[in-house]
């Protein structure tokens, strides 16, 4: 990575920053008249200052989201800063927005993917210390691992525990058929990023980042490629950018240098699936002949999904034939059937191929 750059901080004048010290306590302590009092005592701070158009957005905001939290109106105005970001040609939104409701307690990790993703928040949260001694706080996740693992629940219980809404890219409206599209697509996401403080989330981000020597790709994919590595190198930002893979052997390698940080989740040990499977039965009854530290070791090579497949299936064959508990046959049916499905997965896993960019009609290509 790069030599780290300092960067002046800006002066906050006193008035401006008790409206925002008021306006954060009224957040969260879920106080929404104060709330709303300090977010009108920002929008007056901003129409003194004539800021007229952020003042008028910011008052346009709080008037749609009448009557609803402090949590939703930071929902609203980080994703109100103009329109949602779209392709051109369907007019599909390029980002999905959503307000996380994941915990970090949800997720069975590692401690050393603990330590990791406590790191990344304690940095973020201390980031204004970190400017002033010129460092800057990760920015730029890498998350590698099989699929079912956990990394799409961290990306967003990272967004819930840093309060940013979770923008996770549509690559089914991002990766274009027409030369130069699919960048331009990316630059739109970026930009919107970059307006605004969100947890901007690259899922399955092999569709784009693919080695760039690979024989049976294409050139529009490579120049994708060249030019996201332009628009990562280029974006400083209050968001945090995460992407996930399942498949890091194929990424370019000179993608890997641009992320702050690289996570890799494996599969769970045997005492996080007892742990797993002890969390998903926590609203029903286990015989007490079921020997959960057995049957996890007979779950060996599960990823978190598996184990929470097997769970739910047990549950289900409890439920729908009326019985008082879940049993060792039951247990242990469900496992066989889950290893029945993951041996097919295997045999059919592949990785998709992109269609063959062609020229749009109306444009010229080059």
């Amino acid at each position: 990575m790069g030599s780290l750059k300092r960067r002046t901080p800006q002066t906050v004048a006193p008035q401006s920053s008790e409206s925002i010290q008021k306006l954060l306590l009224a957040h969260f302590t879920g106080n929404e008249p104060e709330f709303r009092a300090a977010a009108w005592d920002i929008i007056e701070e901003e129409r003194r200052l004539n800021h007229t158009v952020l003042a008028n957005e910011l008052e346009r905001i709080l008037k749609s989201v009448n009557g609803t939290t402090p949590k939703m109106f930071f929902h609203a105005l980080s994703t109100s800063n103009g329109n949602m970001p779209k392709d051109q040609d369907k007019n599909a939104n390029l980002v999905e927005v959503t307000q996380p409701d994941v915990e970090l307690d949800d997720v069975v990790l590692t401690p050393e993917l603990s330590q990791s993703i406590e790191r990344v928040i304690q940095e973020r949260r201390s980031s204004e210390l970190l400017r002033s001694h010129g460092m800057q706080p990760a920015g730029k996740l890498l998350l590698c691992g099989p699929p079912g693992c956990g990394k799409t629940m961290v990306a967003s219980a990272l967004a819930n525990a840093l309060y940013l809404p979770l923008a996770t890219v549509r690559f089914d409206a991002v990766v274009s058929s027409y030369l130069g599209e699919t960048a331009a697509n990316l630059r739109k996401v970026f930009e919107f990023a970059r307006l605004r403080p969100v947890l901007l989330f690259f899922d399955e981000f092999d569709a784009i980042g693919k080695h760039r020597t690979a024989h049976d790709e294409h050139g529009e994919l490579k120049r994708v490629v060249n030019s996201f590595l332009q628009m990562l190198d280029g974006f400083h930002s209050e968001t945090l950018t995460v992407a996930a893979t399942n498949h890091q052997g194929l990424l370019d390698p000179a993608l890997w240098r641009r992320f702050d940080d690289i996570l890799l989740f494996p599969n769970p040990t045997v005492e996080q699936i007892e742990s797993l499977l002890c969390r998903c039965f926590h609203q029903v009854t286990v015989s007490k002949s079921v020997r959960l530290r057995s049957v996890a070791r007979n779950m060996v090579g599960f990823s978190h999904a598996d184990v929470e497949r097997v769970a739910q299936d047990s549950i289900k064959r409890v439920l729908l034939d009326e019985r008082e508990q879940v049993t060792p046959a039951v247990l242990n049916a469900a496992v066989e059937r889950q290893k029945k499905r993951v041996e097919i997965t295997d045999v059919n896993s592949g990785v998709a191929v992109p269609r063959k960019a062609k020229p749009r009609s109306s444009k010229t290509t080059s």
